[in-house]
């Protein structure tokens, strides 16, 4: 039987990368974003990938309102009948500025994308997957997860804390009620997206400090990479059912090793700006 994967915020960057991969290895994928032109793009060439013919289903979706959350999952219900994957990818950047120069509406919606969203669509896809009787969800954690601090990341580093709190806590909420659906968490690691130098989903573009673009020279990867291995790690997920499963592309001793050899593994992300 085709399994299905729901990817929130998927019309380009990671989630359109794993939805590449998800198309590959046989599923069925059912995409959204707020912007219906790099959606309808993003479907159109996921269409030419190989895989399940009339495989792929698309419709807008803001993370921060229930109804859309609720419409994504009866479209992939309609197209494909039930959902095994669900990834809580939509999520945006702060301005790197101090906590306190922030605008109480720029904290607003970074904490309505990035935990509230990610709440919204746990709720979401476990009261639809508890019925079906089966399903993983997955959400993405970042900076500050695992506790580490920097200027200009506080609101985003405070959100991303709390997205990890949130899902091992429905970890254990779901295995106390015996409830068949699993979670599960995504540590991506530093990415070299639009998302790192276009705060809060807009069109203005961030500086970054050369220290900044040094440490993502070393630790960084095109997001095609870092689809590849998360996307392999759900599917096998689907079969072992892991709770608080955690698939980490970034882990401490990649993280330290890439430091020890970045004096001879010369990479330029930012070349030619």
């Amino acid at each position: 039987m085709v399994k299905t994967a729901v990817i929130t915020g998927s019309a380009q960057g990671l989630g359109y990368e794993m939805a590449k991969q998800f198309r590959t290895h046989g599923f069925h994928v059912v995409i959204s974003d707020v912007n219906e032109d790099k959606l309808r793009n993003a479907a159109d060439q996921l269409q030419k990938i190989n895989g399940p013919k009339d495989g792929i289903a698309y419709t807008l979706c803001n993370v921060t309102s229930i109804e859309d959350l609720e419409h994504l999952w009866q479209t992939a219900e309609e197209h494909f009948g039930s959902v095994d994957i669900w990834v809580n990818n939509a999520g945006v950047n702060q301005p790197m500025v101090p906590l306190w120069q922030l605008e109480k509406q720029q904290i607003d919606l970074l904490v309505d994308i990035d935990l509230k969203g990610a709440m919204y669509g746990c709720k979401t896809a476990i009261t639809h997957m508890a019925k079906q009787g089966h399903g993983c969800v997955y959400c993405i954690e970042g900076f500050g997860a695992d506790n580490a601090t920097q200027l200009g990341l506080t609101a985003y580093g405070a959100a991303k804390k709390g997205v990890q709190y949130m899902v091992r806590g429905l970890a254990k909420e779901l295995t106390l009620t015996n409830t068949p659906v699993q979670v599960g968490r995504l540590n991506p690691g530093i990415m070299i997206t639009n998302f790192i130098a276009h705060p809060l989903g807009g069109n203005n573009e961030m500086q970054l400090s050369d220290k900044v673009k040094k440490v993502y020279n070393i630790l960084g990867d095109y997001p095609d990479t870092v689809a590849k291995f998360l996307a392999a790690g759900m599917i096998k997920n689907t079969e072992k059912k892991k709770q608080d499963d955690y698939i980490a592309w970034l882990t401490p001793q990649k993280a330290a090793w890439r430091f020890m050899t970045a004096g001879f593994n010369k990479r330029d992300f930012f070349q030619g700006e």
